[in-house]
Protein backbone atom coordinates (compact mmCIF):
# COMPACT_ATOMS: atom_id res chain seq x y z
CA UNK A 1 0.00 0.00 0.00
CA UNK A 2 1.54 3.55 -0.76
CA UNK A 3 0.27 6.80 0.66
CA UNK A 4 1.08 10.12 -0.05
CA UNK A 5 1.56 12.60 2.41
CA UNK A 6 1.31 16.28 3.08
CA UNK A 7 4.72 16.66 4.40
CA UNK A 8 4.12 19.42 6.88
CA UNK A 9 1.26 17.41 8.82
CA UNK A 10 2.62 16.95 12.25
CA UNK A 11 3.82 14.15 14.13
CA UNK A 12 2.73 11.94 11.54
CA UNK A 13 5.81 10.34 10.71
CA UNK A 14 7.09 7.18 12.37
CA UNK A 15 3.12 6.37 12.52
CA UNK A 16 1.92 6.67 9.55
CA UNK A 17 4.52 3.76 7.92
CA UNK A 18 1.88 1.03 10.18
CA UNK A 19 -0.12 1.63 7.35
CA UNK A 20 2.79 1.28 4.13
CA UNK A 21 4.85 3.01 2.03
CA UNK A 22 4.79 6.53 2.70
CA UNK A 23 5.74 9.80 0.52
CA UNK A 24 5.98 13.10 2.03
CA UNK A 25 5.69 16.07 -0.61
CA UNK A 26 4.90 19.25 0.45
CA UNK A 27 1.02 20.26 0.23
CA UNK A 28 0.29 22.51 -2.19
CA UNK A 29 3.10 20.85 -5.45
CA UNK A 30 1.58 17.66 -5.72
CA UNK A 31 0.90 16.34 -8.75
CA UNK A 32 -0.93 13.47 -10.55
CA UNK A 33 2.49 11.62 -11.44
CA UNK A 34 3.17 12.22 -8.08
CA UNK A 35 -0.41 10.17 -6.99
CA UNK A 36 -0.92 8.09 -9.45
CA UNK A 37 -0.24 4.47 -8.17
CA UNK A 38 -0.94 5.96 -4.53
CA UNK A 39 -3.48 4.15 -3.05
CA UNK A 40 -4.60 6.84 -0.75
CA UNK A 41 -3.57 10.73 0.31
CA UNK A 42 -3.31 11.89 3.79
CA UNK A 43 -3.28 15.85 2.83
CA UNK A 44 -4.53 19.49 3.98
CA UNK A 45 -6.02 22.66 2.49
CA UNK A 46 -3.28 23.45 0.16
CA UNK A 47 -3.65 20.26 -1.95
CA UNK A 48 -6.34 20.36 -3.91
CA UNK A 49 -8.37 17.21 -5.07
CA UNK A 50 -10.27 17.71 -8.18
CA UNK A 51 -10.28 15.45 -11.50
CA UNK A 52 -7.09 17.41 -12.55
CA UNK A 53 -5.15 15.64 -9.98
CA UNK A 54 -6.65 11.98 -9.17
CA UNK A 55 -8.17 11.13 -12.63
CA UNK A 56 -6.74 7.86 -13.76
CA UNK A 57 -4.80 7.01 -10.53
CA UNK A 58 -5.15 4.05 -8.31
CA UNK A 59 -6.19 6.26 -5.08
CA UNK A 60 -8.87 4.73 -3.54
CA UNK A 61 -9.42 6.82 -0.10
CA UNK A 62 -8.17 10.49 0.64
CA UNK A 63 -8.11 12.38 4.25
CA UNK A 64 -8.02 15.79 4.51
CA UNK A 65 -6.50 16.83 8.29
CA UNK A 66 -8.97 19.57 8.93
CA UNK A 67 -12.13 20.60 9.65
CA UNK A 68 -12.72 22.38 5.90
CA UNK A 69 -13.16 20.41 3.00
CA UNK A 70 -13.77 23.31 0.27
CA UNK A 71 -10.24 21.87 -1.44
CA UNK A 72 -12.18 18.73 -2.05
CA UNK A 73 -14.10 18.13 -5.13
CA UNK A 74 -16.79 16.44 -3.86
CA UNK A 75 -18.58 15.63 -6.81
CA UNK A 76 -15.11 14.54 -8.92
CA UNK A 77 -14.90 12.58 -5.95
CA UNK A 78 -17.75 11.13 -6.81
CA UNK A 79 -17.51 10.65 -10.04
CA UNK A 80 -14.41 8.99 -9.86
CA UNK A 81 -15.41 6.56 -7.02
CA UNK A 82 -13.05 7.73 -4.49
CA UNK A 83 -14.28 7.84 -0.45
CA UNK A 84 -12.25 10.46 1.45
CA UNK A 85 -13.04 12.11 5.14
CA UNK A 86 -11.99 15.59 6.68
CA UNK A 87 -11.61 15.81 10.69
CA UNK A 88 -14.64 17.32 12.03
CA UNK A 89 -13.66 19.22 15.24
CA UNK A 90 -10.36 17.98 15.03
CA UNK A 91 -9.07 21.66 16.54
CA UNK A 92 -12.14 23.56 17.63
CA UNK A 93 -10.75 24.23 21.28
CA UNK A 94 -7.54 25.12 19.23
CA UNK A 95 -9.93 27.34 17.60
CA UNK A 96 -11.79 28.65 20.39
CA UNK A 97 -8.55 29.03 22.31
CA UNK A 98 -7.71 31.98 19.39
CA UNK A 99 -10.88 34.02 19.86
CA UNK A 100 -10.39 33.71 23.78
CA UNK A 101 -7.16 35.35 23.29
CA UNK A 102 -8.04 37.93 20.87
CA UNK A 103 -10.71 38.98 23.38
CA UNK A 104 -8.49 38.82 26.40
CA UNK A 105 -5.91 40.64 24.23
CA UNK A 106 -8.27 43.54 23.27
CA UNK A 107 -9.70 43.88 26.75
CA UNK A 108 -6.60 43.88 27.89
CA UNK A 109 -5.41 47.18 25.29
CA UNK A 110 -8.95 48.69 26.28
CA UNK A 111 -10.16 48.12 22.19
CA UNK A 112 -13.03 46.24 24.69
CA UNK A 113 -14.68 46.69 27.74
CA UNK A 114 -13.50 44.97 30.62
CA UNK A 115 -16.23 42.39 31.86
CA UNK A 116 -18.53 40.53 30.33
CA UNK A 117 -19.71 40.98 26.78
CA UNK A 118 -22.38 40.13 24.34
CA UNK A 119 -20.62 38.03 21.70
CA UNK A 120 -22.12 37.08 18.27
CA UNK A 121 -21.22 33.84 17.14
CA UNK A 122 -22.19 32.62 13.71
CA UNK A 123 -22.10 29.20 12.88
CA UNK A 124 -23.03 26.80 15.60
CA UNK A 125 -20.92 23.35 14.70
CA UNK A 126 -18.04 21.54 15.91
CA UNK A 127 -16.23 25.25 16.17
CA UNK A 128 -19.04 27.46 16.76
CA UNK A 129 -19.96 25.04 19.65
CA UNK A 130 -16.33 24.97 21.12
CA UNK A 131 -16.13 28.89 20.92
CA UNK A 132 -19.76 29.36 22.74
CA UNK A 133 -18.68 27.15 25.34
CA UNK A 134 -15.28 28.51 25.84
CA UNK A 135 -16.70 32.40 25.87
CA UNK A 136 -19.74 31.07 28.04
CA UNK A 137 -17.52 30.11 30.89
CA UNK A 138 -15.99 33.18 30.93
CA UNK A 139 -19.62 34.82 31.98
CA UNK A 140 -20.12 36.33 27.90
CA UNK A 141 -23.54 36.49 26.91
CA UNK A 142 -23.83 34.08 23.88
CA UNK A 143 -25.99 34.82 20.85
CA UNK A 144 -26.00 31.86 18.21
CA UNK A 145 -26.87 32.37 14.78
CA UNK A 146 -27.17 29.15 12.57
CA UNK A 147 -30.09 29.07 9.90
CA UNK A 148 -29.01 25.18 8.55
CA UNK A 149 -29.31 23.64 12.46
CA UNK A 150 -31.90 26.18 13.19
CA UNK A 151 -34.13 24.50 9.85
CA UNK A 152 -33.02 20.77 11.40
CA UNK A 153 -35.03 21.65 14.87
CA UNK A 154 -32.38 22.54 17.08
CA UNK A 155 -33.16 26.11 18.78
CA UNK A 156 -31.44 28.78 20.92
CA UNK A 157 -30.79 30.55 17.64
CA UNK A 158 -31.04 34.38 16.96
CA UNK A 159 -31.22 36.54 14.00
CA UNK A 160 -28.33 38.55 12.23
CA UNK A 161 -30.09 41.27 13.12
CA UNK A 162 -30.01 40.69 16.45
CA UNK A 163 -26.33 40.14 16.64
CA UNK A 164 -25.38 43.55 14.36
CA UNK A 165 -27.56 45.20 16.98
CA UNK A 166 -26.44 43.79 20.20
CA UNK A 167 -22.71 42.31 19.75
CA UNK A 168 -19.70 43.55 21.24
CA UNK A 169 -17.62 41.07 19.23
CA UNK A 170 -19.18 38.98 15.85
CA UNK A 171 -17.10 35.78 15.16
CA UNK A 172 -17.62 33.86 11.97
CA UNK A 173 -17.45 29.81 12.19
CA UNK A 174 -19.54 28.86 8.95
CA UNK A 175 -17.98 26.39 6.43
CA UNK A 176 -17.56 28.00 3.02
CA UNK A 177 -20.69 27.48 0.93
CA UNK A 178 -21.96 28.71 -2.08
CA UNK A 179 -25.68 26.95 -2.01
CA UNK A 180 -28.48 29.05 -2.96
CA UNK A 181 -30.36 27.93 -0.05
CA UNK A 182 -27.37 28.76 3.08
CA UNK A 183 -24.45 30.72 1.12
CA UNK A 184 -21.77 31.89 2.94
CA UNK A 185 -19.86 33.10 0.94
CA UNK A 186 -19.39 36.84 1.33
CA UNK A 187 -21.86 36.43 4.20
CA UNK A 188 -19.50 39.25 5.65
CA UNK A 189 -20.53 41.84 2.99
CA UNK A 190 -21.22 45.71 2.93
CA UNK A 191 -24.76 45.37 4.30
CA UNK A 192 -23.65 43.19 7.23
CA UNK A 193 -21.13 45.93 8.21
CA UNK A 194 -23.54 48.84 8.16
CA UNK A 195 -26.07 46.64 10.46
CA UNK A 196 -23.50 46.35 13.46
CA UNK A 197 -24.78 48.82 15.54
CA UNK A 198 -22.23 48.67 18.36
CA UNK A 199 -18.91 49.24 16.70
CA UNK A 200 -18.10 45.74 17.39
CA UNK A 201 -14.75 43.58 17.20
CA UNK A 202 -14.40 41.70 14.07
CA UNK A 203 -13.05 38.07 13.82
CA UNK A 204 -12.81 35.75 11.11
CA UNK A 205 -11.49 32.54 11.66
CA UNK A 206 -13.60 30.53 10.04
CA UNK A 207 -12.81 30.99 5.51
CA UNK A 208 -11.46 33.98 4.21
CA UNK A 209 -14.05 33.69 1.18
CA UNK A 210 -17.09 34.33 3.89
CA UNK A 211 -15.71 38.20 4.34
CA UNK A 212 -15.25 40.42 1.32
CA UNK A 213 -12.31 41.92 2.18
CA UNK A 214 -13.24 45.77 0.73
CA UNK A 215 -15.82 45.46 3.05
CA UNK A 216 -13.89 44.57 5.94
CA UNK A 217 -11.48 47.48 4.75
CA UNK A 218 -14.18 49.76 4.33
CA UNK A 219 -16.20 48.80 7.88
CA UNK A 220 -12.60 49.99 9.73
CA UNK A 221 -12.26 53.08 7.72
CA UNK A 222 -15.90 54.17 8.14
CA UNK A 223 -15.74 53.00 12.12
CA UNK A 224 -18.71 50.72 11.31
CA UNK A 225 -16.48 47.99 13.59
CA UNK A 226 -13.58 49.47 15.91
CA UNK A 227 -11.11 46.47 15.15
CA UNK A 228 -10.68 43.48 13.24
CA UNK A 229 -8.90 40.01 14.08
CA UNK A 230 -8.26 38.14 10.71
CA UNK A 231 -6.74 34.66 10.19
CA UNK A 232 -7.99 33.62 7.02
CA UNK A 233 -8.19 35.83 3.87
CA UNK A 234 -9.23 35.22 0.52
CA UNK A 235 -6.72 34.04 -1.88
CA UNK A 236 -4.13 32.91 0.42
CA UNK A 237 -1.57 33.03 0.48
CA UNK A 238 -1.57 36.07 -0.94
CA UNK A 239 -2.91 38.31 1.83
CA UNK A 240 -4.64 41.77 0.63
CA UNK A 241 -2.19 44.54 1.99
CA UNK A 242 -4.69 47.07 2.42
CA UNK A 243 -6.49 44.87 5.19
CA UNK A 244 -3.44 43.43 6.64
CA UNK A 245 -2.73 47.12 7.48
CA UNK A 246 -6.11 47.77 8.67
CA UNK A 247 -6.63 44.95 10.86
CA UNK A 248 -5.46 45.19 14.42
CA UNK A 249 -4.74 41.35 14.81
CA UNK A 250 -3.45 39.87 11.15
CA UNK A 251 -2.75 35.69 11.57
CA UNK A 252 -1.73 33.34 8.86
CA UNK A 253 -3.97 30.81 8.82
CA UNK A 254 -3.23 29.18 12.25
CA UNK A 255 -6.05 29.87 14.83
CA UNK A 256 -6.40 25.96 14.58
CA UNK A 257 -2.71 25.12 15.26
CA UNK A 258 -2.24 24.40 18.74
CA UNK A 259 -0.35 21.21 19.13
CA UNK A 260 -3.23 19.46 20.60
CA UNK A 261 -5.24 20.46 17.53
CA UNK A 262 -3.06 19.32 15.35
CA UNK A 263 -2.22 15.99 17.07
CA UNK A 264 -6.25 15.33 17.05
CA UNK A 265 -6.49 16.01 13.31
CA UNK A 266 -3.23 13.90 12.55
CA UNK A 267 -4.71 10.68 14.63
CA UNK A 268 -8.15 10.97 12.85
CA UNK A 269 -6.68 10.97 9.36
CA UNK A 270 -4.60 8.12 10.19
CA UNK A 271 -7.44 5.96 11.96
CA UNK A 272 -9.61 6.85 9.03
CA UNK A 273 -6.87 5.70 6.41
CA UNK A 274 -6.92 2.16 8.54
CA UNK A 275 -10.38 1.67 9.16
CA UNK A 276 -10.96 2.45 5.57
CA UNK A 277 -8.37 -0.63 4.37
CA UNK A 278 -9.12 -2.55 7.12
CA UNK A 279 -5.87 -2.43 8.69
CA UNK A 280 -5.38 -2.41 12.73
CA UNK A 281 -2.88 -0.06 14.07
CA UNK A 282 -2.47 1.76 17.05
CA UNK A 283 -0.70 5.42 16.61
CA UNK A 284 0.90 7.14 19.51
CA UNK A 285 0.42 10.90 19.03
CA UNK A 286 0.70 13.34 22.15
CA UNK A 287 2.18 16.96 21.23
CA UNK A 288 5.82 17.63 23.42
CA UNK A 289 5.18 19.48 26.50
CA UNK A 290 5.87 22.98 27.66
CA UNK A 291 9.67 23.60 29.21
CA UNK A 292 9.20 25.60 32.56
CA UNK A 293 8.01 29.41 32.55
CA UNK A 294 7.10 29.12 28.79
CA UNK A 295 6.15 32.15 27.83
CA UNK A 296 4.17 32.26 23.65
CA UNK A 297 5.20 35.78 23.52
CA UNK A 298 8.33 36.23 25.42
CA UNK A 299 8.52 39.58 24.94
CA UNK A 300 5.08 40.65 26.40
CA UNK A 301 4.35 40.61 30.72
CA UNK A 302 1.11 38.44 29.89
CA UNK A 303 -1.93 40.39 31.79
CA UNK A 304 -3.50 36.09 32.41
CA UNK A 305 -2.53 32.61 31.93
CA UNK A 306 -4.49 32.30 28.91
CA UNK A 307 -2.34 34.80 27.10
CA UNK A 308 1.09 33.51 28.69
CA UNK A 309 -0.29 29.82 27.04
CA UNK A 310 -0.57 31.64 23.64
CA UNK A 311 -1.24 35.77 22.26
CA UNK A 312 -2.62 35.93 19.17
CA UNK A 313 -0.60 39.53 18.54
CA UNK A 314 2.92 37.86 18.34
CA UNK A 315 2.11 35.83 15.31
CA UNK A 316 0.47 38.96 13.84
CA UNK A 317 3.20 40.86 14.38
CA UNK A 318 4.89 38.06 12.43
CA UNK A 319 3.30 38.01 9.34
CA UNK A 320 2.93 42.00 9.13
CA UNK A 321 6.81 42.03 8.97
CA UNK A 322 6.69 39.48 6.33
CA UNK A 323 3.19 38.96 4.54
CA UNK A 324 5.45 37.14 1.68
CA UNK A 325 6.24 34.67 4.05
CA UNK A 326 2.65 33.42 4.71
CA UNK A 327 3.14 29.63 3.80
CA UNK A 328 6.49 29.87 5.93
CA UNK A 329 5.09 31.20 9.28
CA UNK A 330 2.09 28.34 8.71
CA UNK A 331 4.89 25.61 8.13
CA UNK A 332 7.25 26.61 10.82
CA UNK A 333 4.72 27.12 13.50
CA UNK A 334 6.24 27.23 17.23
CA UNK A 335 4.65 25.08 19.64
CA UNK A 336 1.15 25.92 21.24
CA UNK A 337 -0.61 24.17 23.85
CA UNK A 338 -3.87 24.44 25.18
CA UNK A 339 -5.04 25.62 28.44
Amino acid sequence: MKIVIDDKIPYIRGNAEQLGECIYLPGSSITADDVRDADALIIRTRTHCDEALLRGSKVRFVATATIGYDHIDRAAMGRLGIHWTNCPGCNATSVAQYVDTVILAAQEEQILPRGPLTIGIIGAGHVGSAVSRLLASRHHRILLNDPPLQLRGQSGFVSLKQIGEEADVVTLHTPLSHSKLFPTYHLAKRLFFWRLMRRPLFINSSRGGCMSTPSVVEALRTKKIRAAAIDTWENEPHVNTSLLQAAWIATPHIAGYSADGKANATRMALEAVARFFGKECSFSIAPPALPDGFCYDAGHAPSCESLRLYDPRCDSRRLKAAPDQFEALRGNYPLRREM
